[in-house]
């Protein structure tokens, strides 16, 4: 059974099991200005999740094309691709777990074939600060079916992914994980939960491709663990909470279930292959560049399989009407094809290839999708059109950049790439690693510094120019504006983006921030707000920044943003992240900033808020400290 065949049987299963075939939703959300992509199954139906009735009624299925830019880094490993289809299954207020779980091990014990003892779960722990019970339903339920199987299922407690490093599977098959792990909300964790929204653990399914792929430099394997022995191929959400005003999480009296399954994870579950890339909607594009570059694959992995998944998202982007540009949607299809073009100039291939793959990739999909098979030519010459434009650029850019192989790269030498020949940043600092040429210690610090001299140049000094409300730059001063960037962030989390800084002040004693909303803070609220922040204090997020083009910024990453069209072509963009977690604040700003938060806790000191009331019609202002 091959991917597609995989895909035909999940949608037949799911009618015979009562559910309505839904169409698949376009990559571009016309009616959610929030997100650049639609980056799951379950995004195009969260109104549905969160109480409006769909016209095809309470049991929905679909494989849902889903689009993430923010793990392009990761693409070139065997199991990560920006574009893939998430097969996905609904029940809205009608089954809950017992079925679902049933029905998901059904189909891929009886209807794919996979072997019961190479599949584990994980569930999650509760919540003793939240009052939240562990989901022994679920793993009651996961005991029950693997014994139907003649499989003896232990449950094991490792809490974190990091106990799991150290205590491995102890002979376990349903193991309990904290909300890092097996909690939904949009919001992420428990404590970062937007008020009033559904909400509940999830239990998460893996497959096993053997210890011979386990990377023991990761510690102990375990089913959340990267090391590579663990994929995880399904997620069934099983939303059965709401958070309350006071922070709280109360029972819903309908319980809705969202499941979504990798259709590139389970067909290559399905041939035992922890490679992604050898399965059969990935193959045909491999084998196309083999052909084309007289290479084989397994010398010249990455490189392959960049191209192969940067121009099937390029691909899929074209056919819901996206066209190369400069801006938002645009701007990230043509990083698509342009790093494609990159990487095909490693294997040698430096002739016009993308309209020998890009049909490929159509002949793959348009047997499922019509609207691949009527639009081939419009995507093939739209993919050209950009592959012929940005050629010149790359070939004059590399073999300027070779000149540079000897005594290395320096910002200077970096900004001359960008500004003369129009060679991205992110592409030099790439292909200088890949090449062996080393950058300058200051390579980053020269390259801003020129950018910025050509701003002025341009008159355009003012524009994404600020110092963020700092009276002073002590070590004080930067502990208090790192804190306002975690307020912030937890403010957003809160109400749901709707609230925007309206001003700030920091001086070495306090911080004042101002920010829209029609009402004063209730007790709960600021508590929460100190609760976050300080939680995130504790856990040592590393702060750094990164300098991106400003649509980017906004528009993909999503970073908080004052300015609105004052900020100029490029912004600096401050990061605040766990190791392992996803970042807890991305924020424009030009610093200065602590370099851990933890900095921010010296002395036994915590973030108080010590004052909110009204700064003027609209807006609230809040006065905190590290006390």
């Amino acid at each position: 059974m091959n991917a597609q065949e995989i895909r035909k049987a999940y949608l037949e299963f799911c009618q015979k099991n009562g559910h309505e075939v839904i169409e698949r939703a376009s990559l571009i959300l016309k009616d959610d200005p929030t997100t650049l992509f639609t980056g799951s199954g379950m995004q195009p139906l969260l109104p549905y999740l969160l109480g409006e009735k769909h016209p095809k009624g309470v049991r929905l299925t679909d494989s849902q094309t889903c689009l993430r830019a923010q793990d392009i880094d990761d693409v070139g490993d065997n199991r990560h691709t920006t574009f893939f289809e998430m097969l996905g299954n609904w029940s809205l207020g009608d089954y809950f777990k017992e079925q679902q779980i049933r029905q998901f091990f059904e189909f891929l014990t009886d209807v794919v074939g996979l072997d019961p003892s190479k599949i584990y779960v994980s569930c999650f722990i509760g919540s003793e600060k939240y009052n939240i019970p562990r989901d022994d339903e679920s793993a009651e339920i996961w005991r029950k079916v693997f014994a139907e199987k003649g499989i003896d299922a232990k449950i094991v407690e490792l809490d974190t992914a990091e106990n799991g490093d150290k205590l491995g599977l102890q002979g376990g098959r349903i193991f309990f994980y904290n909300d890092k792990e097996n909690w939904w909300s949009r919001g992420g964790g428990l404590d970062s939960t937007p008020i009033g929204d559904p909400c509940g653990p999830d239990s998460e399914v893996f497959y096993d491709f053997g210890e011979e792929n386990h990377d023991a430099s990761f510690g102990e394997a375990h089913p959340a663990s990267d090391s590579g022995r663990f994929m995880e191929i399904g997620n069934q959400v099983f939303m059965q909470y709401r958070r309350l005003e006071n922070g709280s999480f109360e029972s819903l009296e309908k319980k809705n279930v969202d499941f979504g399954g990798g259709l590139e994870r389970i067909a290559a579950a399905k041939i035992n292959n922890p490679d992604v890339f050898q399965i059969s909607l990935m193959k045909p594009i491999i084998e196309k560049l083999e052909e084309i570059s007289g290479k084989k694959y397994d010398e010249n992995k990455v490189s392959m399989r960049v191209i192969a998944d940067h121009l099937r998202s390029a691909t899929f982007l074209a056919v819901d009407g996206c066209i190369p540009s400069n801006k938002e949607q645009g701007y990230v299809m043509r990083k698509f094809i342009r790093r494609a073009m990159a990487k095909a100039f490693d294997l040698g291939v430096e002739d016009n290839f993308v309209e020998q793959v890009v049909p490929v990739i159509v002949d793959i999909y348009a047997p499922d999708y019509k609207e691949v098979a009527s639009k081939s030519d419009e995507i093939i010459a739209v993919m050209v059109k950009e592959e012929k434009a940005f050629r010149r650029t790359l070939r004059k850019g590399l073999r300027e950049l070779e000149k540079f192989s000897q005594d290395g790269l320096t910002g200077a030498e970096l900004f001359q790439l960008y500004d003369t020949f129009g060679f991205p940043l992110e592409l030099s600092t790439e292909e200088a690693v890949r090449r062996k040429i080393p950058l300058s210690k200051n390579w980053r610090e020269e390259f801003d510094a020129k950018m910025k001299e050509q701003r002025e140049r341009s008159q355009t000094a003012s524009k994404g120019k600020f110092k963020g409300g700092l009276e002073g730059q002590t070590l004080e001063h930067r502990k208090l504006h790192t804190a306002t960037h975690l307020m912030n962030a937890v403010l957003h989390s809160m109400f749901n983006g709707q609230i925007a800084q309206k001003g700030s002040n920091i001086n070495a004693e306090r911080l004042r921030f101002d920010f829209t909303f029609d009402r004063k803070l209730t007790d709960e609220e600021k508590q929460q707000i100190e609760d976050t922040v300080n939680d995130q204090i504790s856990k040592g997020l590393e702060v750094s920044w990164a300098e991106y083009p400003t649509d980017y910024a906004l528009n993909e990453l999503k970073a908080i943003g004052v300015f609105g069209d004052k900020y100029g072509d490029t912004v600096k963009v401050y990061t605040m992240k766990a190791e392992g977690e996803k970042p807890f604040s991305v924020e424009i700003c030009g610093g200065p900033h602590v370099n851990n938060t933890r900095e921010l806790a010296e002395g036994g000191k915590k973030f108080k808020i010590v004052k909110e009331q009204s700064s003027s019609a609209g807006v609230r202002r809040i006065k905190a400290v590290l006390r």
